[in-house]
């Protein structure tokens, strides 16, 4: 499987690629990634060490004839996000990723990819390792837990490095240079809720949506993919009164970057009203089926007999939450006045967890406004509080304000059209980049973002198009040749 991975163009880096997807390496437990990114440094006798929050950062000296050019820093983070479909057996902590060619992609099976950002590390590893591209002196930084807190690049102390200009490779259109992108905010509503003795003379039911796209909960939340914690909550809600019906547990949705695939629940009905309630239920399913068939053709909503549950929430609780998550705004909130296409503001109600009595929202909540993302979290913590839930907002990071006066976009646009003879577009993106905040303790550095195209981020359908990926090589390397002089 990987070695017909291994034998794809560029080599060095599909081989990187291979290396790489072997390492476990989920947001937040990057140990043996971060181990492994240092003893490649080490292996090539290059500085390599790693800061106070676990960056790590490999040196290399330009080759010659490069000495007189500027210092070039190379960012890509090096967690990735571990999802995988329901009937996928998978073990993210201690299984390499299993890769294969479908046409001109790489995908995984039945898992996500990786290619967020590893392609990005990967051509970062082959440069290090090389002895015959030319480049400027290099300042490798590997940041740490982008995926989920962006806790590496916040964490990045001033004065680590001394490059004055930054490319992230970690964009996923190869005819788009990103020079601006998202804050985001974590809104998490808590509660607790008492438990009672299931009805007598009651059945069980196990509900489950699954079959959803998911996706990057920034660069897609625009498509109109359905997000299975809202389906689930619409069933629940719109069932909940007409059928006595009681929750024992939900369990939704995964990473708050990840546009939720799955949901399922156990519920509780009177015995007495099961025929109609099949009958109803049948008809809401055909009805958001038929609603989301051009998005989500695979969307399937199944409902199965199980054991009656011992216990269920009590009836004031699930009446509020249900109501709170109904409430709770999910997909674009605002596009952009300024940049066209752009979606400003948009949150995604990532995560739900009913169980135990005990409630868990998670959401992610972006803006490239500032005031507009607290405008948007402060609706959903009022949503979520009234229905007698705590509301924590965290993890706040800024967004990257665009530079149309780059020195660094100037060169990357004319070798683009020298390469391409066609200009590439220059966006700002929804997504959650590092460079904004890389910027804050490194004020005045110039900064881009580009890569190869990547489709399905962050969910099972991830895949990296094969010629993307060339295209995106010849040109980097192009670029390096261009740095400017010192």
């Amino acid at each position: 499987m990987n070695s017909e991975i291994r034998n794809l163009e560029p080599k060095q880096v599909w081989n990187k690629f291979a290396d790489l997807n072997q390492v476990p390496r989920a947001s937040k437990r990057e140990e043996l990634v971060i181990d492994f990114m240092k003893k490649f440094g080490h292996n090539l006798g290059l500085e390599t060490f790693e800061d106070d929050i676990r960056n790590v950062i490999i040196r290399k000296p330009a080759t010659p004839g490069m000495e007189n050019r500027q210092i070039i820093v190379l960012q890509s983070h090096l967690d990735m996000v571990h999802q995988k479909n329901a009937d996928t057996v998978f073990d993210f902590d201690q299984q390499g990723i299993e890769m294969f060619i479908d046409h001109d992609w790489v995908r995984a099976r039945g898992t996500t990819l990786g290619a967020d950002n590893g392609i990005g590390v990967a051509s970062i590893m082959a440069l290090l390792e090389s002895k015959d591209i030319a480049h400027p002196a290099i300042e490798a930084l590997f940041t740490v837990d982008e995926e989920t807190g962006m806790t590496g690049a916040l964490g990045l102390k001033g004065g680590i490095l001394t490059g004055k200009i930054l490319l992230n490779l970690d964009t996923e259109q190869d005819d788009e240079i990103d020079i601006g992108c998202a804050g985001g905010i974590d809104v998490t509503a808590t509660r607790s809720y008492g438990l009672e003795s299931t009805p007598a003379a009651s059945l069980g039911f196990n509900l489950s949506v699954k079959g959803l796209n998911g996706g990057h909960s920034g660069m897609e939340i625009h498509k109109g993919f359905g997000n299975a914690n809202k389906i689930m909550n619409r069933l629940l809600f719109q069932t909940l009164e007409r059928f006595k019906l009681r929750i024992a547990e939900v369990d939704g949705g995964s990473l708050r970057n990840a546009i939720p695939r799955e949901s399922s629940a156990v519920i509780a009905i009177p015995a007495s009203s099961e025929a109609e309630f099949l009958l109803a239920m049948e008809k809401l399913v055909s009805e958001i089926q038929n609603e989301l068939k051009t998005m989500e053709p695979n969307l399937l909503i199944q409902l199965e007999k199980v054991e009656m549950p011992a216990v269920v929430m009590e009836p004031l609780a699930q009446s509020q939450i249900l109501m709170a998550i109904y409430s709770a705004h999910n997909g674009v909130y605002r596009m952009s006045a300024d940049i066209h296409d752009l979606v400003e503001t948009s949150n995604n109600v990532a995560r739900v967890v009913i169980k135990d009595g005990s409630i868990s929202v998670g959401c992610l909540t972006r803006s490239s406004v500032e005031s507009s993302k607290y405008d948007l979290a402060n609706a959903l913590q009022s949503s979520f509080e009234l229905a007698g839930c705590h509301v924590a907002l965290s993890g706040a990071y800024p967004g990257w304000t665009p530079n149309v006066s780059s020195d660094i976009l100037d060169i990357l646009v004319s070798v683009y059209e020298k390469q391409h003879g066609a200009k590439p577009k220059v966006v700002a993106c929804h997504a959650g980049l590092e460079c904004g905040i890389l910027g804050a303790n490194y004020p005045g550095m110039d900064m881009i973002s580009f890569g190869p195209t990547i489709l399905g981020a962050h969910s099972p359908d991830e895949r990296a198009n094969i010629t993307s990926v060339q295209k995106y090589w010849k040109y980097l390397l192009e670029i390096l040749k261009n740095i400017p002089l010192k």
